[in-house]
């Protein structure tokens, strides 16, 4: 007789038995930096190209303290920015004709059909996502995703009464710099405790739905 093949050896290695485990997502293997996109603004988010998260960390930390905590206006100060650039290279190029020196070394100021091209394409993709949900909203009447647009449009509400437009988006590229690395160094372990708090949510919700629909049928057979 052959011998009964192992049940539960088998679903501690097989990931399609793992399904309803709560730390299933834990088990499947994922690449932070393709998640990222795979290019150099990966490479900056997850502290690969350490100088350049130092730069734009500073840079950011330098035009947020300029604009909020030394009262700096940003027009005024993208306007003398701009005139001081004007002048320098204009006094350059005067320069270099005079001296017989090389010219100002400018880039190619121009944009090109393929950077057009992907930019429109990323954001066709993300107006499609909205008026997706959009269409789940209104036209399925879709409660699970009313009520986590609702969730996440009172978050976004709440916090920006704490903060100003320019406080916001200094915490979003200090959470942008450091969230990603953190996660691609604990993956693992963060995982795990998604899963267990995606679970704890998802019964919260079942629980409340169940409540909901209880309620409906009760004042129905009352009526």
């Amino acid at each position: 007789m052959a011998a009964l093949p192992d049940i539960d050896g088998a679903s501690a290695h097989d990931p399609l038995l793992c399904d309803s485990s709560p730390s299933f997502l834990a088990q499947i293997p994922r690449s932070v930096h393709r998640a990222l996109g795979g290019g150099p603004v990966a490479d900056v988010l997850l502290w690969r190209r350490r100088n350049a998260a130092v730069l734009a960390l500073a840079g950011a930390t330098t035009v947020w303290f300029f604009f909020e905590r030394a009262g700096y206006n940003f027009l005024s100060v993208l306007a003398n920015s701009t005139v001081l650039v004007v002048v320098i290279l204009f006094f350059w190029a005067k320069s270099a004709l005079l001296l017989n020196r090389p010219l100002p070394p400018l880039p190619n100021l121009e944009v090109s059909d393929e950077v057009v091209n992907k930019v429109a394409e990323r954001a066709r993709v993300w107006i499609n996502r909205v008026l997706a949900i959009g269409y789940d909203i209104a036209i399925q009447r879709d409660r699970k995703v009313f009520l986590q647009v609702i969730l996440s449009m009172w978050v976004v509400s709440y916090i920006g009464s704490l903060f100003n437009l320019l406080t916001l988006a200094y915490i979003g590229v200090l959470l942008a710099i450091t969230i990603p690395a953190i996660y691609d160094k604990y993956q693992e372990h963060v995982d795990q405790k998604l899963g267990v708090a995606h679970n704890v949510v998802l019964k919260q919700y079942e629980s409340i739905f169940s409540r909901g629909q209880g309620r409906s049928t009760n004042e129905k057979k009352t009526q």
